[in-house]
């Protein structure tokens, strides 16, 4: 296996995490694939949110799962480019009703990858 599909892998798995972790409330997943500087940033429903990690799972804590352990969240990929140790993704995924998309910026440290910036489009 190459290093271009290796690091391809092993984005998907932190974008699993990322969207599991979320969907299912699962906090230690989601904030594994987080940079714990990272920012998600967008508007939910007209007001602009600029959050730090720690928010953004505490509102997922404080609403708990919106699937049942056993269900597929729904998430896809629309691209992904990787050069070096940086990384963008464009995914679109489903919470609670609602559809978005995330423009994710990660980086790989220590020879991992962390999402270290989620711009996200809340599609109304």
């Amino acid at each position: 296996m190459t290093t271009q599909e290796t690091d391809r892998d092993s984005i998907h798995q932190v974008l699993r995490e990322y969207v599991e972790g979320m969907v299912f409330a699962d906090l230690d997943r989601l904030r594994s694939a987080f940079h714990p500087e990272s920012r998600i940033i967008g508007h939910y429903h007209g007001d602009l949110e600029w959050l730090s990690v720690d928010d953004f799972a505490g509102a997922l804590g404080d609403a708990g799962p919106v699937l049942a352990e056993g269900e597929t969240p729904f998430w896809e990929v629309q691209s992904l480019d990787i050069t070096g140790d940086s990384a963008s993704a464009k995914v679109v995924d489903d919470y609670a009703d609602m559809r978005f998309t995330d423009y994710l910026s990660l980086l790989k440290i220590g020879g991992r990858w962390f999402i270290i910036n989620k711009l996200y489009y809340l599609h109304e």
